[in-house]
């Protein structure tokens, strides 16, 4: 979700816990345990975390196969700089201690944007109750536990890699002997000691959970992380879950009857209600019978702006707004509140919310360093290849819409729509764990580009992450920046549907005026020397592209015009019905014209050819509801860094290639 603004034309930060920017950087100026060298000193020794790894394993008689698989499908081994996760997560075992992290955001109550995104009833305005911190679950407080088994200090877990190491060995060793099983060099048989390690509350998650440890040690690892440190985890062949260890680890079975997800993870059903209240109001979604009545095109991406128990409450409130899943990020689990075939109230755009599904995943876009576990971002990965293979879904970024690259549905709701999961979250490693990775090389040339930036090394600078102006830490992102020339020194991209009065775009972390992310397409509009130019915004938009570090790569698909003889085409944020498509008893819906324009000569990428379509559902009862279908049709594009829509009629349609 978006951060409040100062105003209803220009993006302001989300407000967080100044606590969260205190704790981290006080972890960075911890002493580090025993010997820890600077950063410096870590480049000159890139094998000291291996060390760690294998120190700790000998120390509490652990398998540092089991300590190595554990610490990567928390963190992938990186250290964040002593920054806690979304859940109060510390350094590469990511032992937890929420209460130095835990935020106040609210969930979809922000901004000017109504969740329904549809005019047939009032606008929604939720109030997000404040969070519950009295009492934390013990998945949130690993941390304290592992400093009492350990004898290290907190301060020690949170700062220090090798430290935190440690305490995963020891938490992990505590685990094993609670089970009473022997500390045995086996790593299989270490399954139901992983399983609980995680923190799960039911046995279907932490199985789900010690099987994706278990696979990564049997298939093995290797790599760099954010500090330099070398890596590697010897692969395992032919190591083996026992699922009947699953029985061991004590915890309750969730309610999975009825959730539509796919084996390979843990789903619990957690329903948002359909009722009826005040004067003849009712909530949080709409009853339908999708996909026979309209077609599910979208799985959108979004981050909750608040942790895990808060965002359930909210969920479960009739009052409130809804989505059909949250993710949780320190194990991964899976709720289910909206069946698929239902409408959920998430997107700020009717025509949006009538065709996708929405997923909340536990985090903060504007805190960078409140990273996202491995462990989410997998078991995301399977939930949406499951719906895309479902639906009939591409994997490609016309169809996986983050919220930010949701359209406004008219010109007055472009100012409030929400500009989560923001420019850090890692589109290259999700769509590699989608199997559908993004192109890190390509053609030289070509007419049209894929965003496609090294995750850890662009690191453009943003502000507003914790206070309007003040520059955030620098973070790797998925994000590239746009300008009106050929050089960093130009303005940037202006977006007047953001600032109508014209006013310049801003690097703050909620403003998308001139920001391209990575897996977006465009058509080449111009190169010069280490430039690259693309159509956007109406507009010709530079980004810096250097052949021997480039943040694009060429390639060809399919875009679109305006018809010869039009100086201009209206571009849409939803793709209604023509007037005379409607029935007797519902309300036209208008088809308003974003202020945007599309000019002749200018090409845009095309995603699906759609009809005009409209859901027609304004009240509890279901008899009245209709979809109504017109002879327009759309095409979707990526006009801005949000998507749009064209009459077809207004375009031409082009193979663009080499």
């Amino acid at each position: 979700m978006r951060g409040p603004a100062t105003d209803r034309a220009t993006p302001r930060p989300r407000r967080l816990h100044s606590a969260l920017g205190a704790a981290a950087a006080a972890a960075l100026l911890l002493p580090l345990f025993g010997a820890a060298p600077s950063g410096a000193e870590e480049t000159a020794a890139p094998d000291r975390l291996q060390r760690a790894f294998s120190s700790a394993a000998g120390a509490y008689h652990v398998p540092q196969s089991v300590l190595l698989g554990v610490s990567y499908l928390q963190s992938r081994w990186d250290s964040h700089n002593g920054a806690p996760s979304v859940s109060g997560g510390y350094g590469p075992m990511h032992l937890t201690d929420a209460r130095t992290a835990l935020k106040h955001a609210p969930h979809h109550s922000e901004g000017g944007e109504d969740p329904r995104g549809d005019s047939s009833r009032r606008a929604l305005r939720p109030s997000a109750p404040a969070p519950d911190t009295a009492e934390l679950p013990a998945r949130l407080t690993t941390l304290t536990r592992a400093a009492e088994l350990t004898g290290l200090k907190p301060a020690e877990l949170r700062g220090d890699p090798a430290a935190n190491i440690r305490g995963g060995a020891a938490l992990l060793a505590a685990e094993q002997k609670r089970l009473g099983k022997p500390l045995s060099a086996r790593p299989a048989d270490w399954y139901a000691a992983v399983g609980r390690f995680s923190g799960a509350e039911d046995s279907a998650t932490a199985a789900a959970y010690a099987n994706d440890v278990f696979a990564v040690i049997r298939d093995g690892q290797q790599r760099t992380n954010d500090t330099g440190q070398r890596l590697r985890l010897v692969a395992v062949p032919g190591l083996e879950p026992k699922a009947s260890e699953a029985q061991r680890m004590g915890l309750r079975r969730a309610a999975a009857k009825g959730t539509e997800c796919p084996a390979t993870v843990s789903c619990e059903w957690i329903p948002a209600p359909y009722e009826e209240f005040g004067d003849e109001d009712y909530g949080n979604h709409d009853l339908a019978d999708r996909p026979k009545d309209q077609g599910i095109d979208y799985i959108v991406v979004h981050d909750t702006e608040g942790s895990w128990d808060t965002t359930l409450k909210l969920v479960q409130d009739p009052t409130y707004v809804s989505w059909h899943y949250t993710l949780r990020s320190t194990d991964g689990h899976i709720a289910q509140h909206v069946k698929t075939k239902d409408v959920g109230w998430h997107a700020g755009n009717w025509y949006i919310n009538s065709k996708s599904v929405g997923l909340e995943h536990e985090g903060f876009l504007a805190s960078p360093d409140a990273w996202y576990t491995e462990a989410m971002y997998r078991t995301s990965a399977r939930l949406v290849k499951y719906l895309a293979q479902k639906f009939d879904i591409p994997l490609d970024r016309q169809h996986i819409l983050g919220h930010d690259t949701v359209p406004g549905t008219t010109t007055s709701t472009i100012p409030g729509m929400h500009t989560d999961p923001g420019p850090y979250w890692n589109w290259q490693h999700y769509f590699s764990l989608l199997g559908k990775p993004l192109p890190h090389r390509g053609a030289t040339r070509g007419e049209l580009v894929t965003i496609a930036p090294e995750y850890a090394k662009n690191k453009p600078a943003f502000t507003g992450c914790a206070k309007a102006g003040e520059a955030c830490a620098p973070h790797g992102s998925s994000a590239v920046r746009v300008y009106t020339e050929p050089s960093e020194d130009a303005p940037l991209i202006k977006d007047i549907g953001l600032r109508p009065g014209g006013e310049d775009s801003t690097i703050d972390v909620n403003d998308l005026g001139s920001r391209l992310s990575a897996g977006q397409q465009y058509a080449l509009a111009d190169k010069k020397g280490d430039w690259t130019a693309v159509w956007y915004l109406g507009q010709k938009a530079w980004f810096k592209n250097p052949a021997k570090a480039p943040t694009a790569v060429s390639g060809s698909g399919s875009v679109i015009t305006p018809k010869a003889g039009k100086a201009e085409v209206p571009v849409y944020g939803r793709a209604y019905p023509e007037k005379a498509a409607y029935p007797e008893g519902v309300p036209v819906q208008e088809v308003s014209p974003l202020p945007y324009k599309l000019l002749a000569g200018q090409r845009y990428v095309t995603g699906d050819r759609v009809p005009g379509e409209y859901f027609y559902a304004p009240t509890f009862d279901t008899a009245p509801h209709r979809i109504v279908r017109g002879k327009d049709v759309y095409y979707e594009i990526q006009f801005g860094h949000r998507i749009a829509y064209v009459r077809a009629a207004d375009v031409d349609l082009k193979r663009s290639g080499h």
